[in-house]
C-alpha cells in the first residue's frame, strides 16, 4: 500500500520509546490489575509473569515488520505487501474503526477515574474525556515531532508516578495476603492470563507511525525491545502491590492503583492518583489518534476510503482529513454515552474482535514477509498462534468487525476496485 505523500521523518529512539510505551502503558493498568487478582488471587502474579514472557515476541512482530516496511499503513500495508491490497485495506477498517470506539472508551476511562480521585463526580467526565480527545487530535494536527516530544514529558511523568507508587508501597506489602495463593483454583490462572492480554496491546498503533521514524530499521527493534522491558516491569510490580496490599474487592477493585496512590501519597494522594489518571490516557490517545489518522490517509490515496479522508494540512503536512473524521466519530460516541443509549462495559467491548483480528492479520503477514530470517519467522509464528486462541474468547464482539466488512464490501463495489486488480 504506497503512499502519494511522504510525512516528515522526525522521530528518533527517545520519542519513538515514549510512543511505544505510552501506546501500550495505557488505561488498563488503572483497572487490570485488581479485576486479575480478584479472578486467580495471588495467582494472577503468574498470568502477569507469563504475558510479560509472551508480549515480546508479540511487539517484535510489529518492530520487525515496522523495520522492513515502514508505512502509514501501518498493519494494513504489512497485509497488502503479504497478501493482497483487498485484504490489507480491509485490515485497515478493523484497525481505523475500532480506533473510533477505542479512544473516546479510552478518554472516559481516564476522566472517570480522575473525577473519582478528586471527588467530582459524574457531572465533569464527559467534558474532561472530550478535552482528552480534543488534546490528541490538535497534537496530531501541528505534527509527530511536536507529539513526540509531548508523549516524551507524558509518558516519564506516568513512569515517575507508578515507580515512586510501587516503592512507596513496598513496606506495606505483607506475606499474608499471599496466602492462599490460588484461592480460585489454577484455572483461574488461565482466565486472568486472556484478560491481561488487552494490557499488552499497542504495538500496532505506532507501526503506522513507523514512516515517520528517522532510521526505522535501527530504532523500530530497539524501541520495541527497550518499550517492552519498560512495560512489563511497570505492570508485573504494579499487580505485585496490587495483591500484596490486598488493594481488590470489596467496591475497590475497578479503582485499585488509585486507592493505592492515594495511600501512598497521603494529603496530596488525590490530586496525584487524578493526575496519573490523566497522564496515563493522554499517551496512549495521541499514539492511537495519530496512527489512526495516518491509516485513513493512507486508505483514501489508495481507493479504499473517501476521498476526504486524504485531505493534508498545508502548513504542518499532517492528514487533516483523518483527524476531521476521528473528531466527528468521537463526538458521536459521546453522544451515545451522554445519552445512555449505551453503557461503559458495552463500549469497551466493542472494538475487541476488531483489535483482535488487526493483530492476527499482522502475524499472519509477518510469518509470509519475515519468512528470510529464522528469528522472524519464530516470533511471528508463535504470534499467531497466541492471537488466533485468544479469539475464541471474543463472543458476540465479533459481529463488529462483521458489520465493518459488509460497508466495507459495499464500498468496494461501488468505488468498482474488484475490477481493479
Amino acid at each position: 500500500m504506497n503512499n502519494s505523500v511522504e510525512f516528515k521523518a522526525t522521530l528518533r529512539l527517545p520519542q519513538i520509546i515514549a510512543l511505544y510505551v505510552g501506546s501500550v502503558l495505557g488505561s488498563g493498568i488503572l483497572i487490570i490489575p485488581g479485576v486479575a487478582a480478584e479472578i486467580a488471587g495471588p495467582a494472577s502474579l503468574i498470568s502477569w509473569g507469563i504475558m510479560t514472557l509472551l508480549v515480546l515476541p508479540m511487539a517484535l512482530t510489529m518492530g520487525l515488520l515496522s523495520a522492513k516496511y515502514p508505512n502509514a499503513g501501518g498493519v494494513s500495508s504489512f497485509v497488502t505487501d503479504a497478501f493482497n491490497p483487498h485484504i490489507g485495506s480491509l485490515i485497515g477498517w478493523f484497525f481505523l474503526m475500532a480506533v473510533v470506539v477505542g479512544a473516546p472508551v479510552l478518554a472516559l476511562t481516564g476522566s472517570g477515574y480522575l473525577c473519582t480521585a478528586l471527588g467530582l463526580g459524574d457531572k465533569l467526565r464527559l467534558s474532561i474525556a472530550a478535552a482528552i480527545l480534543l488534546t490528541g487530535l490538535l497534537i496530531n494536527y501541528f505534527g509527530m515531532k511536536l507529539a513526540g516530544k509531548i508523549q516524551i514529558a507524558v509518558v516519564l511523568t506516568t513512569v515517575i508516578v507508578l515507580v515512586t507508587t510501587i516503592v512507596s508501597s513496598i513496606t506495606t506489602v505483607k506475606a499474608e495476603n499471599f496466602i492462599p495463593f490460588t484461592p480460585n483454583g489454577a484455572e483461574s490462572i488461565g482466565y486472568a492470563t486472556t484478560v491481561l492480554f488487552w494490557c499488552f496491546i499497542g504495538w500496532e498503533a505506532v507501526s503506522h507511525i513507523s514512516i515517520e521514524f528517522k532510521n526505522p530499521k535501527r530504532d523500530a527493534i530497539r524501541g520495541t525491545i527497550i518499550a517492552a522491558i519498560v512495560v512489563s516491569i511497570i505492570y508485573f510490580f504494579t499487580a505485585y502491590i496490587v495483591v500484596g496490599t490486598h488493594s481488590y474487592g470489596a467496591n475497590i477493585t475497578d479503582a485499585a492503583l488509585i486507592y493505592i496512590i492515594k495511600n501512598s501519597f497521603g494529603l496530596y494522594g488525590a490530586v496525584i492518583a487524578g493526575a496519573a489518571a490523566l497522564f496515563i490516557c493522554v499517551a496512549p490517545a495521541i499514539a492511537y489518534i495519530g496512527a489512526a489518522s495516518r491509516l485513513a490517509y493512507s486508505l483514501s490515496i489508495n481507493g479504499y476510503a473517501p476521498k476526504s479522508l486524504s485531505s493534508l494540512s498545508r502548513r504542518y503536512n499532517t492528514p487533516i482529513g483523518g483527524l476531521i473524521f476521528l473528531a466527528v466519530c468521537f463526538t458521536f460516541l459521546l453522544i451515545i454515552f451522554a445519552g445512555r443509549i449505551a453503557t461503559m462495559s458495552t463500549l469497551i467491548q466493542i472494538p475487541s474482535a476488531a483489535f483482535i483480528l488487526t493483530y492476527l492479520a499482522g502475524c499472519a503477514a509477518g510469518v509470509k514477509l519475515l519468512k528470510d530470517s529464522k528469528t522472524g519467522l519464530f516470533i511471528s509464528l508463535v504470534s499467531l498462534v497466541l492471537t488466533a486462541a485468544i479469539l475464541f474468547f471474543a463472543k458476540w464482539t465479533i459481529f463488529y468487525p462483521i458489520i465493518i466488512a459488509i460497508f466495507w464490501f459495499i464500498y468496494c463495489l461501488i468505488a468498482k476496485k474488484f475490477n481493479r486488480h
